[in-house]
Parts: C-alpha cells; structure tokens; sequence
C-alpha cells in the first residue's frame, strides 16, 4: 500500500524493446497540447511540462489551479513553483561531487567522520549514502511518521530518529532511504560552513541562472507556489510537509523549466567533471548515485522523481537526443507513469493515443451499502476498511489514510493513481486487491 505522504518516492518507468537510434523529430506541440488539456478537462491531473532540446527551451505549459483555497482559484502558469521531493536529490547529489572534486571529501570516507553515533558510521561511505547501499532505516518508514509530517524538527531531533537499527549490513544490498540524502545534506552544511539553502545557491542556482529553484518553506501562494490537492470527487487539499524534515531528501521548490535547465547543465560540464557524472550514471543494484537510468525504446535516460504530500514529478535527460523534459504536478488523479509515458511517446514521436476518458462508469450512492465491511487475509500485515461518505467508495488500510475509490464497472473499482484495484464478489463476501501486479484474495471479517 502506497503512503499518501511518501514524500519521497521512487518510481521505474516502463523499458520498451530495443531497435535502431534515430535523431529526434521535430516536437509535436499540437499533440502535447492535446494531452494536457485532456488531462486537464478529465480532472486526471494538474501539472506542468517543460520540454528541452539542445539547450533551448521548446516547450512549457502549465493547466489546471495552483491554489484554491479561495473562492477565485490561482491558475498555474510555467512559472508556478511546484515542490519537487526527491528530485531534490539530484541537486543534492551534484554538490557532493563538487565537493569531492574539491578534495574536501570523497566516496570512501567514513560517516563516522560526521556523524559517529549512527549505527554502522564506521562501515558507512558517502557512496553507500549516495547509491542508497547503507543498510539505514528510512525514516519515512516509520509508522509515526504520518502523524507528524506537519511538526517542524530539528538536526538533532532527526539524528535521534536516525538511531533505528541498521536494516543490512553496508554495502551488501541496495535499498532506498530518504535518510542517505536528509545526512548528505547535513555533510554539505559542514563542510560549507553555511546553510544548505546558502550552499545551494552558491553552487548551483546562482551559477546556471536558476531564479525559482530553492529550499522550501510554508508554502506561499502569493509568491506563485502551488498547493498540492489530491482528487476525492473534486480537488481537496492535501497534506503540507514541515520542509525542516525532507532537507537534502526533499526539500526543494522548483519550476519545470527551472529543472531541464539544471539536468542540461549537470550533463554539459557545468557544474561537474564527466568523470563525476559518469559515477552519478553508473548502476549498482539499479541504483546510481542521485539518479536512475530512465529507458524509453532505445533511448537510454537518466533522472529522478519525486512526491511529498499531493505533489508529484519527473526530470529526464536523454542525452544521444540533448533532449530533458520535466514535469511537476500538484494534483494527479492518474498514474503519473502513463502521463510520462504520454510526454515521451509525442517527444520522440512514438505510436501514441491520447486517452478519451470516455466512458464513465457510476454507482447509486445506495449500492455501495453491499462492499462495506473490513476485508483481511493472512497473507498482508493489515486490514483494509471499506467506507463510504458522500456517496464516495474509501478503502483504508490499518494506520494509513482512508483513500477515495473509483467506480469503473460493476462491483469494480480504482485509485487509479497509485495502480490500486479493488473487485469486489458481493455473494462471497470477498474483495481481490491488486497494486502494482500483486494479487490478493480478501475476505471480510464476520
């Protein structure tokens, strides 16, 4: 089951079969057009896309609000800023190798040199925090977490939430944590001598022109800030993250032309050696250090994605193409895979169909009496709640937050956002449950 508040996701897109490179066509702007006003007219997501091509902007686009909390809604523009989550730590990522090249530290010193009391701080490199091979626990794991995502922390209350025991010995295995970049964020502070908003600055935005990309606060309309909504019939309000929590993890406000900027300089020398990307590229365990490979057909790209509260997005470089697009949602009522597979198919002018959304299926507030109940199995550490409210299907597992259910045909439905399915068999008193592949049988309690 999917936490709402996963501030910091991770994501591996659908890799198509191999054939011959080809240069890439001119973009179809009519196309992409179309996509995000369907997007938008079938309330699937509100978002905005940015599209690069050796170094020149070719495309921006923003639909749908940026904020609704009063009774005339903020439309978003390209220049809406949007909270990025992890892929905050590409920029995080970028500035450890500054560092390195600076000869201020290197991939095999010790976090003990930092941050002695962490389990395994002896055993523990900048590379296993960066390649997400420490074996620490992710903070966001934690049951508690949810509950208190809106308490501003300080370092040392997170440090104190760090102390979890090691979930495998350094180096043995690759499993991600938010916790590897929240310390590589602290590290960057040490040695800079400065706050990581200042070194941020200093060795990235100010040096390729990045004017809306920054270390987050209390989210501020005025300044063109995007609320995130999640869609529960219509666009509610979503939870608001402390951003003295995700730090170097998650931290960052950006703009999507503000991002293919960034991964266009990251991958041009100007802000490290091609010595120091190619180890940012390079996999162990499908990870690399602060990115991911990104395959779409034959191309081979490179980024990361991200989600804190209703925000969501993507930043991808293809480099044979100098191509990098970037999309930043604060509302998805969708998988936000199948959007940027969408973006990507009309980019390369891959065989693409823009979804009608057409068929709209619907169920009589009253027929939904027959799915309540508490459904369980043996084989998943948790009860899912069936509810209604407002004529609207919820399912909610044990200690996670109740999530709005699709109707899409009879004893059916979705959320579609996070791949959930829900099928119901009234007269067996069962509900199959499927996320992501897995398929379980659930039984509802007597």
């Amino acid at each position: 089951m999917q936490k709402t508040t996963a501030f910091l996701s991770l994501l591996f897109f659908i890799a198509f079969s191999s054939c011959a490179q080809t240069a890439s066509p001119p973009l179809n702007k009519t196309k992409l057009d179309s996509l995000l006003n369907t997007l938008e007219k079938n309330n699937k997501a509100m978002l905005s896309l940015a599209v690069m091509h050796d170094g020149k902007l070719v495309y921006s686009k923003a639909i749908g609000d940026a904020d609704r909390s009063s009774a005339k809604p903020i439309a978003a523009t390209p220049q809406t800023k949007y909270r990025i989550g992890s892929i905050t730590k590409m920029f995080t990522g970028t500035m450890i190798f500054q560092l390195i090249q600076e000869g201020k530290l290197s991939l095999t010193t010790s976090l003990s040199t930092y941050f002695p009391q962490l389990p395994n701080a002896e055993k523990i490199t900048i590379a296993n925090l960066l390649n997400h091979s420490s074996g620490l626990f992710n903070f966001t794991n934690d049951p508690g977490y949810v509950a208190t995502l809106a308490q501003k922390v300080s370092q040392e209350e997170l440090l104190a939430k760090f102390q979890h025991a090691s979930v495998f010995e350094p180096g043995s295995k690759h499993e991600y944590s938010n916790t590897n970049y929240v310390l590589l964020g602290f590290i960057i502070e040490k040695l800079d001598k400065k706050t990581y908003a200042a070194a941020l600055k200093a060795r990235i935005t100010n040096k390729i022109g990045l004017k809306d990309t920054y270390y987050g606060g209390k989210i501020n309309p005025s300044n063109k800030e995007a609320n995130s909504y999640k869609w529960i019939g219509s666009w509610t309000p979503d939870s608001e993250t402390d951003m003295s929590i995700p730090c170097g993890a998650g931290a960052l406000v950006s703009t999507p032309s503000d991002l293919v900027k960034f991964i266009d300089a990251l991958f041009n020398g100007k802000l490290i050696s091609q010595e120091s990307l190619t180890q940012m590229k390079t996999l162990q365990g499908n990870y690399g250090m602060a990115m991911f490979v990104i395959p779409f057909y034959e191309r081979q790209g490179y980024g990361h994605n991200g989600g804190i509260d209703g925000f969501q997005s993507v930043l991808a470089y293809y480099p044979t193409d100098k191509t990098a697009i970037a999309i930043t949602a604060n509302g998805v009522n969708t998988l936000m895979n199948n959007v940027t597979i969408g973006v990507l198919s009309i980019a390369f002018n891959k065989p693409y169909t823009i979804p009608s959304y057409a068929n709209i299926f619907s169920v009589k507030p009253e027929d939904l009496d027959q799915y309540l109940g508490i459904y369980s199995t043996d084989k998943l550490p948790f009860k899912i709640a069936i509810t209604k409210k407002d004529g609207i299907l919820y399912g909610q597992a044990t200690g996670q937050s109740a999530f709005p259910l699709e109707p899409v045909k009879a004893n059916v439905f979705t959320l579609e956002s996070a791949g959930i399915t829900g099928t119901f068999d009234v007269e067996k008193k069962q509900m199959t449950f499927q996320q992501n592949g897995a398929t379980f049988v659930l039984t509802k309690d007597q």
